[in-house]
């Protein structure tokens, strides 16, 4: 392990999950402390601001947006970083050629070399002083701290009175001027209020710096803020404490949307057998021999695997728009046997345009939709049939997806999966829209409605 990099705060900014996650082992190899993951410009902006951080792993394309503005962020707080892509350098533009560029995939042994060199001592330190003036003066610790989002406190152990600078009173949303930890009390999550008492007062025994994260509530918005000061001699003149507050929900959103994405993760990889096996018995049931058998499930893989292409298109290509109805056929290609019952899924959607932001959204939901109708759905049988129709005005597209002849169904007890989880997440925060679900006895009706402007985005 390198002693240069054993302890170092180290930021991930990757949007492919694989990658991110040998990415990140790698790094806890190294002895480095992980920062994020963050897998879009804002939420990587968002934790630069939050965070502390010594250097950075940024990848050139996230979504389809060029990474450059963490890039500036990043340069503009003297911190180092290095390129990750899969081309060469000459896909860099001008302003960013003098940057470091890992080229993927890489091994453990070059990302070391690469993070050593960003981080050996001399190369980026920064004097104490300059001309025989003292750089870190107050006025340019202000800076500082402004330009890192960071909200100052202090608080005295006798009287129990809380000083805040004007950027930690916003936070809060408390007046100006002297508080107590009881009015910041009503402003605290009732369900982190006693372990946020607890922790201020075992600051009054406890050595060396100490940090909480907690929930606080403004008006009906929940924020994540991390307190982190000092309760030893170095941080107690005259019985005070002093410490920061920094709002730390980008970060706290992305860890539980990886976590999320870690079990959706381990559910889809369930799915796939589903799938697999749905597959082969469909084409067991309209094939005669084996040859048959073969040659019409490599079909049906193959659609699946268009389909897949078709939402997600290679980085490179020109970005291209697909008609909704498009889409939706190839997405319930692999799923459908007409040879034995004709036409089994039925589209009836008007020429809209499917942006390429939007693309994996709706493929998401629909194969999610399409499994559970596998598993126990419409199409879990022969004659079960699906219905997919859609009406759009200027602002809003509704869809309606209407399952028939397949088993009785009932309204699912017991907390939502996975799936239904991801589902709500993405139509919510991807296609700013809702879904609802129906449960009449002759099979499942759900209703997705999203934003028209960014399903075209």
């Amino acid at each position: 392990m390198s002693n240069e990099l054993s302890g170092r705060r180290v930021l991930v900014v990757e949007d492919e999950v694989i990658v991110s996650w040998a990415l990140e082992d790698m790094l806890a190899e190294l002895g480095c402390a992980v920062v994020g993951p963050a897998a879009r410009v804002d939420q990587a902006l968002a934790i630069i601001e939050a965070e502390t951080v010594d250097a950075a792993v940024l990848d050139v394309n996230l979504n389809g947006e060029k990474s450059y503005r963490v890039a500036d962020a990043l340069a503009a707080r003297g911190v180092p970083f290095v390129f990750s892509t899969g081309y060469n350098r000459d896909s860099l533009e001008k302003d960013y050629l003098r940057f470091p560029m890992l080229q993927k995939p890489y091994k453990r042994a070059t990302l070391s070399d690469a993070l050593g060199t960003l981080l050996t001592p001399g190369i980026r330190s920064m004097s104490a002083k300059k001309d025989g003036v003292a750089v870190w003066d107050a006025k340019r610790l202000r800076i500082a701290t402004d330009a890192a989002g960071v909200a100052l406190w202090s608080w005295n152990v006798d009287t129990d009175e809380i000083s805040m600078d004007e950027r930690a009173h916003g936070l809060w949303g408390v007046p100006n001027g002297p508080v107590t930890f009881e009015d910041l009390s009503a402003r605290i999550h009732p369900e982190d209020l006693d372990k946020v008492r607890n922790a201020f007062a075992e600051t009054r025994d406890i050595q060396g710096a100490y940090d909480v994260d907690f929930r606080i509530l403004q008006g009906a918005d929940i924020r994540w803020i991390s307190a982190r000061g000092r309760g030893d001699d170095q941080g107690i003149v005259g019985r005070s404490m002093f410490g920061v507050f920094l709002d730390v929900t980008e970060r706290k959103s992305a860890e539980e949307a990886r976590e999320i994405l870690a079990n959706e993760m381990g559910h889809r990889v369930k799915n796939l057998f589903t799938v697999a096996s749905a597959l082969t018995e469909i084409s067991a049931r309209s094939t005669g021999t084996t040859q048959e058998m073969s040659r019409d499930l490599t079909q049906r893989l193959g659609a699946l695997s268009r389909a897949h292409d078709l939402v997600r298109p290679i980085f490179g290509r020109p970005k291209n728009a697909a008609l909704l109805g498009d889409l939706l056929a190839a997405l319930f290609a692999p799923y459908v046997d007409e040879k034995l019952t004709g036409a089994r899924v039925s589209i009836a959607v008007p020429e809209l345009l499917v942006g390429e932001a939007s693309t994996t959204t709706l493929a998401l939901i629909v194969h999610e939709l399409a499994t559970n109708s596998i598993k126990y759905g419409a199409l879990s049988k022969a004659s079960g049939t699906i219905d997919v129709s859609c009406i759009a005005d200027e602002s809003e597209v509704t869809m309606t997806w209407k399952e028939q002849g397949g088993p009785g169904v009932s309204a699912p007890k017991g907390p939502a999966g996975f799936g239904s989880e991801l589902i709500n997440r993405s139509i919510s925060g991807q296609l700013g829209g809702s879904i609802a679900f129906d449960w009449p006895p002759e099979g499942a009706i759900v209703t997705l409605r999203m934003n028209k402007s960014r399903l075209g985005a």
